[in-house]
C-alpha cells in the first residue's frame, strides 16, 4: 500500500539536468518528496539544464512571481547553421560559412539590449485557439504571432570559439532565448541556432542555490524537507507589513480592514500575522486580501 502524499508548503530550487522534461523533474521531485501538490514555475526545455524552482502546497499560490521573474541563461550559439526550431532539437534548414570576430560580435551585441519587441517562435508552448503553437508547427502549419515587448537588462559575449559563441544573458520573464540566439546569427549574416541553455537565476534565486536529483536522492526525508524555502521566499520583493491578530482575521474572513496607524505602503504587499505569513493584499484606502495562505492557527484576542 502506497503511503499517503504528504501536505508540503515550500520552494525546492532544483537544478534540472539536461535531456529532462521540466515536467519529469517535476515529478521525481514530488516523489523523493512524496508531496501532494507541485508545480513549476517557467518550463525549461529538455536540452536546457539550470534553475528550476518547484513550488510545493501552498507555495504553488505564489509561483506565478517567479514565472513572470526576471531570468539569468548561459546560452551557447552554434553560428553558420539554423534550424527548424532554432534549437538543437530541430532539423537543419541552412549551413553558411562562418566569418566572425569577436569584435564584430561586441559591436553587435548592443542592438539587442534595453526594450525590445520579439516575436514568439512557432515551436513554442504558447496557445492559439486553445492548442499549443508547436503543434501547428509539427503539422506545418504557420500561426501570426503578434510581437510581445521584452526587455534584455544585459547581454555580454563570454567567448567565441570557432563558429560557437558563448553569451549570458539576463532579460526578463518571458524571454525566448533561441529567438534571440537566431536574431543574432541572422544579424551577423551567417544565421545561428541555440546548441546548449544553462539557466543561471530566475527572479531572486541563483543557481549556486540548487540542488541536482543526484543530491536529493542521496539526502533522507528530514534533510530533504529541509532544503525547502518557505513559500514567501518567492514574494520577498515586496514590502512586507506586519498586523495584528485581528487584523489578519479580518482578512482571513474577507473583510478589510483599515491599515495600520502610520503605514505607508501601498500595492501589493506581503503580509505578516502574529503566528507568520499570511498572503498578499493590495493596500490602498484599505487591505484587500489578495492570495492568502490556508488558515493560520488560531489568533488570541
Amino acid at each position: 500500500m502506497k503511503s499517503p502524499r504528504l501536505n508540503i508548503d515550500g520552494v525546492l530550487l532544483l537544478d534540472k539536468p539536461t535531456g529532462w522534461t521540466s515536467n519529469a523533474a517535476l515529478q521525481k521531485a514530488k516523489r523523493l518528496f512524496n508531496a501532494a501538490k507541485a508545480g513549476h514555475t517557467g518550463t525549461l526545455d529538455p536540452f536546457a539544464s539550470g534553475l528550476l524552482p518547484i513550488c510545493f502546497g501552498q507555495a504553488t499560490k505564489f509561483s506565478s512571481f517567479a514565472l513572470h521573474g526576471d531570468k539569468a541563461y548561459r546560452a551557447v550559439l552554434k553560428l553558420g547553421v539554423t534550424t527548424t526550431t532554432g534549437d538543437i532539437e530541430g532539423e537543419v534548414l541552412d549551413i553558411r560559412p562562418v566569418a566572425v570576430t569577436l569584435d564584430a560580435v561586441l559591436q553587435l551585441l548592443p542592438r539587442f539590449s534595453g526594450p525590445l519587441l520579439q516575436t514568439p517562435p512557432m515551436y513554442s508552448a504558447l496557445k492559439h485557439q486553445g492548442r499549443p503553437l508547436y503543434e501547428y508547427a509539427r503539422a506545418g502549419i504557420e500561426i501570426e504571432r503578434p510581437p510581445r515587448a521584452i526587455t534584455i537588462h544585459s547581454l555580454d559575449a563570454e567567448k567565441l570559439a570557432g563558429d560557437e559563441l558563448t553569451i549570458a544573458v539576463r532579460c526578463s520573464g518571458g524571454t525566448y532565448i533561441r529567438t534571440l540566439a537566431e536574431d543574432i546569427g541572422k544579424a551577423l549574416g551567417c544565421g545561428a541556432h541555440l546548441s546548449a541553455l544553462r539557466r543561471t537565476a530566475s527572479g531572486a534565486f541563483s543557481l549556486d542555490q540548487a540542488l541536482s536529483l543526484e543530491a536529493l536522492e542521496s539526502l533522507d526525508e528530514a534533510q530533504r524537507l529541509a532544503m525547502l524555502l518557505a513559500p514567501d521566499a518567492l514574494v520577498a520583493q515586496l514590502p512586507r507589513l506586519d498586523v495584528d491578530a485581528d487584523t489578519a482575521r479580518q482578512l482571513v474572513h474577507g473583510k478589510q480592514p483599515a491599515l495600520p496607524a502610520g503605514c505607508a505602503v501601498r500595492g501589493k504587499i506581503r503580509v505578516y500575522a502574529p503566528q507568520g505569513f499570511l498572503g498578499l493584499a493590495e493596500a490602498g484606502e484599505r487591505l484587500v486580501a489578495a492570495r492568502l495562505m490556508a488558515p493560520l492557527a488560531p489568533t488570541t484576542a
